[in-house]
């Protein structure tokens, strides 16, 4: 039986808003990949790999891929003798209310997006960039065929 409508609206509620501070071994981490049974690869700021699980809480509500950033408890599952270093306290949904806080790290700062028409000097790499294929279809191979 899937959990009441009110406790998953709760949880993604959860997920938008960042905590005030963080505590003594909360850290947010991004996403490598999934190993299964609910356990995932996780980097920390530090470049250091760590198994993390994720609670009962957000399984079969809040889907993570690669490069979904969370936030991790590296203290929760220290008496537990396995391979496990942390568990998932929240994930990171509205990236741009997390990015604001003071405790996000250096090291996972989004690349930024230069305007062209701001700088007139660097018209060389005009020529290096690529036009974005977003939402649109691919390209026909013989259009002569048809």
């Amino acid at each position: 039986m899937a959990p009441p409508r009110r406790k998953l609206l709760a949880t993604v509620e959860e997920t938008l808003t960042p905590p005030d501070t963080l505590t003594e071994g909360q850290t947010i981490a991004r996403v490598l990949r999934a190993t299964g049974n609910n356990v995932y690869s996780v980097e920390l700021p530090s470049k250091e790999s760590l198994l993390v699980e994720l609670p009962a809480r957000f399984r079969s509500t809040i889907w993570m891929k690669r490069g979904t950033y969370v936030l991790v408890d590296l203290n929760a599952l220290e008496q537990r003798d396995n391979k496990l270093a942390g568990e998932i306290i929240n994930i990171v949904r509205d990236q741009k209310a997390w990015r604001k806080a003071r405790y996000w790290p250096k090291e996972f700062v989004r690349p930024t997006i230069r305007d062209d028409d701001d700088d007139d000097d660097d018209d060389d790499d005009d020529d290096n960039e690529e036009e974005s294929n977003a939402g649109k279809l691919p390209p026909l191979d013989n259009e002569d065929d048809y």
